[in-house]
């Protein structure tokens, strides 16, 4: 079992940064991709950023390249979102996920989830 924990979350004005941590304990966070998804309210769940066990790959939603960056410390059983240029339509419950490989947590097919984050973004 892995248990994830994010936080970071918060209100901030459209232009704003923030970063997101997930915290996992349990089996071998490096053993696992971890990925990050949010849910508006209303809407369905959505894929955000992915990155693969050893942080060498990398994956993006188009709505959040160049703005959004996910990066991991596995000495910190540790995975980060870091939210640049944020708009009101980031606007969602952030969750993190941790799958075997980085090719699930794309498709959505995260075999742990974590409570999840708010963030809201005012213009």
């Amino acid at each position: 079992q892995v248990q994830l924990d994010e936080s970071g979350g918060g209100s901030v004005q459209a232009g704003a940064s923030l970063m997101l941590s997930c915290s996992a304990s349990g089996r071998s966070f490096s053993g696992y991709a971890m990925g990050w998804f949010r849910q508006a309210p209303g809407k369905e769940r959505e894929f955000v950023a992915a990155i693969s066990r050893l942080g060498r790959s990398r994956a993006y939603a188009d709505s959040v390249k160049g703005r959004f960056t996910i990066s991991r410390d596995n000495a910190k059983n540790t995975v980060y979102l870091q939210m640049n240029n944020l708009k009101p339509e980031d606007t969602a419950v952030y969750t993190c996920g941790a799958a075997a490989r980085i090719s699930a947590i794309v498709d959505m097919n995260s075999e742990y989830w974590g409570q999840g984050t708010q963030v809201t973004v005012s213009s």
